[in-house]
C-alpha cells in the first residue's frame, strides 16, 4: 500500500519470472489521482526497485505504463527506467478499446537513488 497523510492512496506490486535463464521482476503501481504529481509514485517505484535489486538480487526490472501516460513515463525515467518499445494493443481502456503500452526496463546498475 501507498500511504499518504494516514490514508491509503494507492498500491504497488511485483512479480518475478522463476526460470533462472529469464529471471527478472516486473512491477505495477496505482496512485489515487488526488495525490499525483507529489513524487509519491516515483518514491514508491524507487523503493520497490531498490528492494528487488538489493534484497532479491534481481538484475533487471520492467514496468509498462500506457504509452500516452507521460506523467508515469517521466516518473519511471527519474528512477532509471528506459523505454524498450511499444507493446501494441496490450491493455483495454474503460471505453472498451485496446491501447498501447510502453515497455520500460531498468538494469540494477542504472537505478537512480
Amino acid at each position: 500500500m501507498i500511504v499518504f497523510e494516514d490514508r491509503v492512496m494507492g498500491w504497488i506490486q511485483w512479480e518475478a519470472e522463476k526460470n533462472p535463464d529469464y529471471r527478472h521482476a516486473w512491477m505495477d503501481i496505482y496512485l489515487d489521482p488526488d495525490v499525483r504529481g507529489r513524487g509519491l509514485g516515483t518514491d514508491a517505484v524507487r523503493t520497490l526497485a531498490r528492494h528487488l535489486i538489493v534484497d532479491h538480487g534481481h538484475h533487471r526490472l520492467t514496468i509498462d505504463p500506457a504509452a500516452d501516460n507521460t506523467a508515469a513515463i517521466r516518473s519511471y525515467s527519474k528512477v532509471g527506467f528506459r523505454p524498450v518499445g511499444i507493446t501494441r494493443r496490450s491493455e483495454r481502456g474503460p471505453d472498451g478499446t485496446w491501447h498501447d503500452s510502453l515497455l520500460m526496463d531498468l538494469l540494477a546498475e542504472e537505478l537512480v537513488d
